[in-house]
């Protein structure tokens, strides 16, 4: 959804037919060409304006025909639908996960009860019906155009207390984790999360692990060196990485050790124990001991 601070123009990519090319330049030569919109609702509140207000009371043809007033004509002709027809809708069967989801278009609906089967959703134009068996068991308004990710419970009732199975967690706290490490960690990200094929959350989340497994120069060291090279593929950024970090000098300190360790008491008691019978060990490899017997043997 666009916001409305940030609205953009469109520009409108079809493949048309022979038959419909005219109807195709009319719209983007007369309907889109400066007009701006907050979302796909508000552009298609538009579109129905113009369309009913504007293009149906403007002369069309060689023969100079307003098409409002040939509908009036033909409503005479015409027969309604009963009323008890439903609206237009799509049926879908999807699954029910083991907290009670079912997934539509991204995002995901509660289905009340206990029951775990599978039902079958109604989408209709602006509003889904869950049914099981024949029975309605939620109704839901539809998400604004471009929501994702999101999971809705049934109005009045207590939200679940669980998260579908399958809802994909964005990753706002590793890139900020990340983009916190500095410039160049941030100019990196920044040039390949616009990369094409690359997925986001997942990039940045397998990107951060990597950040949690080395020390944090060795890390802007190949940050540095993989936006050198325009490099976006994970498995090469982390043979980077350990190419750097073996590059490293750094000598691993030293274990401080006192010099009375002797005098511990948990090193006196551990003197008075017996050795231990390492006997065992060696009826582990038997042909390795006969060998080395007949090596000796022959060195005398």
């Amino acid at each position: 959804m666009f916001a409305s601070q940030d609205r953009k123009r469109v520009q409108l990519t079809t493949s048309t037919k022979a038959g419909e090319e005219r109807s195709f330049w009319t719209v983007e030569t007369n309907f889109l060409p400066g007009r701006t919109f907050d979302s796909l609702e508000d552009l298609n509140r538009q579109a129905r304006q113009w369309a009913t207000e504007r293009m149906e009371h403007r002369p069309q043809t060689k023969a100079r025909l307003i098409p409002a007033k040939l509908f009036e004509h033909e409503c005479h002709y015409l027969h309604p639908l009963p009323p008890h027809l439903p609206a237009p809708y799509l049926m879908l069967e999807r699954g029910t996960d083991q907290y009670g989801y079912v997934a539509l278009a991204a995002n995901y609906y509660w289905v009340p009860g206990s029951r775990r089967d599978d039902v079958k959703v109604f989408q209709y134009a602006d509003h889904l019906k869950i049914f099981q068996r024949q029975t309605l068991l939620a109704e839901y308004p539809l998400p604004a155009d471009g929501v994702r990710g999101e999971y809705y419970s049934p109005p009045g009732q207590p939200r679940p207390r669980h998260q579908p199975r399958n809802r994909h967690r964005d990753a706002q706290q590793e890139e900020q984790r990340l983009r916190a490490m500095g410039s160049d960690v941030a100019a990196y990200l920044d040039f390949a999360l616009c990369a094409c094929g690359v997925q986001r959350h997942r990039f940045t989340r397998e990107l951060f692990a990597l950040s949690r497994q080395v020390p944090q120069e060795v890390f802007i060291k190949a940050a540095q060196r993989a936006l050198r090279y325009r490099i976006v593929d994970l498995s090469t950024v982390r043979r980077i990485t350990w190419l750097c970090l073996s590059q490293e000098g750094d000598v691993l300190p030293q274990a401080e050790v006192q010099d009375d360790f002797q005098q511990r008491p948990a090193y006196q008691e551990g003197c008075l124990t017996e050795e231990p019978d390492l006997s065992a060990y060696d009826e582990l490899f038997p042909d390795e001991k006969e060998k080395e017997d007949e090596d000796d043997d022959r060195s005398w």
